[in-house]
C-alpha cells in the first residue's frame, strides 16, 4: 500500500523552481511554480475522508492528494504530484469507450459530479470509479477527483456473467422447459423449450402470471403450488393443462422450487414437462395390458376346465399326475395375471406413505389369503400393538403376497409361517418378518432385489417384485435371507412417523 511520505512542506505539492524544471531548463507545464497548490487546496483535500485527488482543469496534472489516495494507488503523495491523471492507467478510455480527457472535459463543464469507470489495469484487473465535478478554491478552479476501487464488484459480476452464461447453456441443452418466476409468480426468465410449448416467441412471455398460462380448470393448482413454494420454501410439484397460443390443451406437469435470499423467498424457478406423449404411450400400454390379460385369463380358464375334464376322465395315474401339473402351472400363471393387475393399479395411482398400524395392516393381510390356502398352513402371528410405521396403502397386500407365497411353496404336509414384528432399537425403525419352514426361495427369485437377473434366468412371477415397490414406495428395505432351518426370511424395515 502507498506511504505517506511528507518528509518536507514541499513533498505534497509545493513544488521548489528547481522542481519545475527538466534538465534542459525548460518548464514542465505540470510542475510550475504558478501552479503549486496553495495551502487551502491541500487543506481541503486532506480534510476528505475518502481517496480524493485535485487536478489542474486544463492539463489534468494532480495537484494535491490525500492520504487514502495515496494508499489505494500505492503511491507517495508527492510521487502523484508530479503525475497526471491519465498517468495513473493504462488504458487510454473508460469502461464505456470514451477517451479519458473528453470524459475529464464534460465533467467540468457538467456543472455537477460526473461518474465513470477505468480500467486502471487489465492483469490483473483493477478498475476504479471517477467521481469528477469542478470547484473554485482560493480564487481558482480546480478538479476535485474521488476515487473507488471496484475491482471487487466488477470481478462479482464476471463470475455471475460466467454463471449466467453455463446456465443459459443448460437451459438450452436440456430437453425440458425451464423458467424463473419473481416473487409475484411472474415470469422472468426461460429457455426456448418453454417458449416453444406455449407457442409464444421472444418477450411475449415477459411479465406473464405463470398460472395464466393453464385452462382454467386446472390453473388453481399451478397458483396452489407457487403459493406452498413461497410459503413453506420447499418444492412442490402438479399437473395442470398447458393452453397454447393456438389454443390447443397440452397435458403438462410442474416442479416448482424456491429461489431465496437469506430467510427470504425472493422468487421460484421451474421445470415443466409435456406429458402429451407420456400419456399416450400409458394409454396404449393400458390398452394392450387389458386385452392381453382378458385373453390370458380366459384362455387360462379354458385350458384348466378342459384338464380337470380329462383328469376325471382317464385311469392312468402317472397320465393324471401329469395333467394335474398342467392345472397347477396355469393357476400359477392366472396368479402372476392377477398380480400384474394390482402392479398396474399401484403405478397408476403413485400412493403417498401415510401413518399405518402395522397390527391392523397384518391383521387385513392374514383376511385376504383364500380360506383353502389359509386353512391347509399353520400361520402364528406376534405383532404387537401401538407399532406406527410410513407406508403406501399396499401394505397389507405386500404382506399377504409373502404368506401366501410361504405356504403356497412350502414342501411340508402342513406348512408352517410366522410373522412377527418389533420396533428397531433405534426407535425411528420397525422390521416386520415372514419366515417360513419350507424349502427356501432359488437364487432366480432372489436376483430380483439384486438386479442379477440374465436373460435366461428371470424370476418366475412377479409377487416380488410387487412386494418390494410397495415397501420401497414407502421409503422402506426389503432383504431375503434363511432361517436357521433353511426356510426363507423375508424382512420389510419400514420407518416410524417420528424418524421421518
Amino acid at each position: 500500500m502507498g506511504r505517506d511520505r511528507e518528509a518536507d512542506g514541499d513533498a505534497d505539492g509545493g513544488l521548489s523552481a528547481g522542481e519545475g524544471s527538466d534538465a534542459t531548463g525548460e518548464r514542465r507545464p505540470d510542475a510550475s511554480v504558478g501552479d503549486a497548490a496553495p495551502p487551502v487546496l491541500r487543506s481541503f483535500i486532506d480534510a476528505i475522508p475518502t481517496p480524493t485527488l485535485a487536478c489542474d482543469p486544463d492539463t489534468r496534472a494532480i495537484r494535491a492528494a490525500n492520504a487514502p489516495a495515496a494508499d489505494l494507488l500505492d503511491r507517495d503523495r508527492g510521487a502523484l504530484t508530479l503525475t497526471g491523471l491519465d498517468d495513473l492507467g493504462e488504458a487510454e478510455r473508460t469502461v464505456a469507450g470514451e477517451p479519458i480527457g473528453k470524459a475529464v472535459a464534460d465533467a467540468r463543464d457538467a456543472g455537477g459530479v460526473a461518474r465513470f469507470e477505468w480500467t486502471v489495469s487489465d492483469a490483473p484487473l483493477w478498475r476504479l470509479e471517477l467521481a469528477v465535478r469542478a470547484a473554485t478554491i482560493a480564487d481558482r478552479e480546480w478538479l476535485i477527483v474521488g476515487l473507488t476501487d471496484v475491482t471487487d464488484r466488477v470481478s462479482a459480476e464476471r463470475r455471475l456473467r460466467s454463471q449466467l452464461r453455463v446456465t443459459d447453456a443448460i437451459a438450452a441443452t436440456v430437453p425440458a422447459a425451464l423458467f424463473e418466476c419473481t416473487a409475484r409468480g411472474t415470469l422472468s426468465r426461460w429457455n426456448d423449450r418453454l417458449a416453444a410449448d406455449v407457442g409464444y416467441g421472444g418477450e411475449a412471455l415477459s411479465a406473464t402470471a405463470l398460472p395464466s398460462l393453464f385452462d382454467e380448470e386446472t390453473r388453481d393448482a399451478v397458483a396452489d403450488a407457487l403459493r406452498s413454494v413461497y410459503g413453506d420454501g420447499a418444492g412442490a410439484e402438479c399437473e395442470a393443462t398447458l393452453v397454447t397460443r393456438s389454443g390447443e390443451r397440452v397435458p403438462y406437469r410442474l416442479s416448482l422450487g424456491p429461489v431465496t435470499d437469506g430467510d427470504e423467498v425472493v422468487g421460484a424457478v421451474g421445470v415443466g414437462e409435456d406429458l402429451t406423449e407420456a400419456s399416450v404411450r400409458e394409454e396404449r400400454l393400458a390398452v394392450l395390458t387389458r386385452v392381453l390379460r382378458h385373453n390370458f385369463r380366459n384362455d387360462l380358464n379354458v385350458v384348466t376346465g378342459f384338464t380337470e375334464r380329462a383328469i376325471a376322465e382317464v385311469d392312468d395315474p402317472e397320465l393324471a399326475a401329469e395333467l394335474e401339473r398342467v392345472v397347477d402351472t396355469a393357476e400359477r400363471l392366472l396368479r402372476v395375471g392377477e398380480t400384474s393387475r394390482r402392479v398396474e393399479r399401484l403405478l397408476a395411482d403413485r400412493p403417498a406413505p401415510r401413518p399405518t398400524d402395522l397390527a391392523d395392516a397384518v391383521e387385513e393381510a392374514i383376511a385376504m389369503l383364500p380360506p383353502a390356502l389359509r386353512e391347509r398352513a399353520d400361520v402364528e402371528v406376534d405383532v404387537p400393538t401401538g407399532i406406527t410405521v410410513s407406508a403406501v396403502g399396499y401394505l397389507a397386500e405386500a404382506i399377504a403376497e409373502l404368506v401366501d407365497n410361504a405356504i403356497r411353496h412350502g414342501d411340508a404336509a402342513r406348512p408352517s409361517v410366522s410373522v412377527t414384528a418389533a420396533e428397531l432399537p433405534s426407535e425411528s425403525w420397525a422390521s416386520l418378518v415372514v419366515a417360513d419352514d419350507g424349502p427356501g426361495i432359488p437364487p432366480a427369485e432372489r436376483a430380483v432385489l439384486t438386479g442379477e437377473e440374465t436373460p435366461l434366468e428371470h424370476a418366475s412371477g412377479l409377487g416380488l417384485w410387487y412386494v418390494n415397490w410397495i415397501v420401497t414406495a414407502g421409503g422402506g428395505s426389503f432383504d431375503i435371507g434363511e432361517t436357521k432351518t433353511g426356510g426363507t426370511r423375508i424382512e420389510i424395515e419400514l420407518r416410524t412417523p417420528d424418524g421421518e
